[in-house]
């Protein structure tokens, strides 16, 4: 037989569509591949930890403006999100925990999600589901001390009304970052694409 690429006829992709049992066993055995992928090399563990931030916008601006509103909120999340990963509290962080780097952390291990008014979720990722969680908890807990540091000291940049408590930082209960559903439904698409290319790419013997 000769191995070589030809355009598929509309023929071809009748048949194509036409053969259940080849989806069927393809998304089977794509979703057990899938699972063996997460079973020999699985995702890192993750924990979330939590801060409420609050701008207590009713007091830094009392006549309401909305567009003074946005660009307060903007000016200074930007200022928290810098201090979130700043030198002083990822190194706080090394140093609570142990066995990281900083630049492991800024890089690999940790992920900060929607800042704005209101809770802040802190992500961490590593292979020890207990170090995943002391890596969040530190981090969350620094972040917010570092803020209202910041806050108390006249030439620390952030507005006096700012506020951070940490309100989930103890029993985190660290899962995995990526469920086995994902990596199984992912297995089944690529091995049926990968498949389907090429029984429609590979010339048949005359």
């Amino acid at each position: 037989m000769r191995l070589l690429l030809a355009a598929p006829t509309s023929d071809d992709l009748i048949r194509l569509l036409k053969a259940w049992r080849f989806w069927l066993l393809g998304a089977v055995a794509g979703a057990l591949i899938g699972t063996v992928v997460y079973l020999v090399a699985p995702p890192s563990y993750r924990a979330r930890a939590t801060v409420n931030v609050d701008f207590h916008l009713e007091q830094a601006w009392p006549q309401n403006t909305d567009r003074e509103q946005f660009y307060y909120l903007e000016r200074e999340t930007r200022k928290l999100e810098e201090i979130a990963m700043s030198d002083a509290v990822l190194n706080a962080v090394v140093s609570q925990v142990g066995g990281v780097t900083l630049q492991e952390l800024r890089t690999e291990k940790l992920q900060l999600s929607q800042p704005g008014n209101g809770g802040w979720h802190f992500f961490a990722d590593d292979r020890d589901p207990r170090k995943a969680e002391r890596l969040v908890a530190g981090w969350a807990q620094t972040f917010a001390k570092a803020v209202q540091t910041q806050v108390a000291q006249p030439s620390g940049g952030l507005e006096q009304y700012i506020t951070t408590e940490p309100t989930q930082t103890e029993a985190l209960n660290a899962h995995r970052a990526v469920s086995m559903s994902v990596y199984m439904l992912a297995g089944a698409f690529i091995f049926l694409a990968l498949t389907g290319l090429g029984i429609l790419f590979i010339e048949r013997p005359e």
